[in-house]
């Protein structure tokens, strides 16, 4: 039971809100040294993994270039186009990109999306433009609740999408755990399968999105009646 340490510093580590790579990186080597091997077979392992995986890194070269465009005024200019939208409104704007998201994951382009190069220029200040054309002045809590439901978008999208493409590492890792506990399933009907639950997934919080734009609409009837109390 010894090496299960590493969870609780996991555990310890986020209640805390220290650093998450540290609190991490702590947790592997306890776990490491505490189920027998040295100081430096745990770095060395650190190290090979890191080498094996280098090219997940290549994905920091797009933060320049995503921070460059910030300062061009990027956010900005998506909170104009969005606001000459009549119809558009948080909750429909956030729905668009949900559908997208989906569909690209189910397609393998997973790449295509997600938080930093996205969800942050250009989905949440897509959708707060879109909130405030109908309702001005909104409170900071709202403009924080429609930039975490952005992030959820795209977390569901690819959560749910990236399971009905056959090659995926997550296919893979599912279809590996069945065959160990002896259930063998191809991947094919593993990713035929999860096409309900991406169905399922999007209606619901599909749902959560529309319903948004009613809990904004309350939020900017309190702000104002707060602003016109003496």
């Amino acid at each position: 039971m010894l090496p299960l340490i590493g969870i609780l510093i996991v555990i310890v580590g986020f209640a805390l809100r220290l650093n998450a790579l540290l609190v991490v990186t702590l947790a592997g080597l306890a776990t490491g040294m505490a189920s027998g091997q040295s100081f430096l077979d745990v770095v060395a392992a650190f190290g090979k993994a890191f080498a094996d995986s280098r090219y997940i890194a290549i994905v920091w070269l797009a933060l320049p270039v995503i921070g460059l465009a910030e300062r061009a005024g990027l956010k900005e200019r998506s909170r104009d186009v969005i606001g000459r939208i009549r119809a558009a409104t948080a909750g429909r704007v956030l729905l668009v990109y949900l559908a997208l998201r989906q569909i690209t994951s189910a397609l393998g382009l997973v790449s295509l999306g997600g938080h930093a190069q996205m969800v942050r220029p250009l989905v949440a200040p897509m959708a707060e433009g879109a909130a405030d054309h109908t309702h001005p002045s909104l409170p900071a809590s709202t403009r924080e609740r429609i930039r975490a439901m952005a992030a959820g978008a795209d977390n569901v999208g690819l959560f749910f999408g990236e399971d009905v493409f056959v090659a995926i590492g997550s296919i893979l890792l599912i279809r590996g755990f069945l065959e160990q506990n002896g259930i063998v399933v191809e991947p094919l009907q593993l990713a035929r399968w999860a096409i309900p639950t991406a169905i399922i997934a999007f209606v619901v919080h599909g749902a959560r999105l529309l319903l948004l734009d009613r809990q904004i609409a309350r939020d900017a009837a309190v702000a104002r009646r707060q602003e016109d109390a003496p």
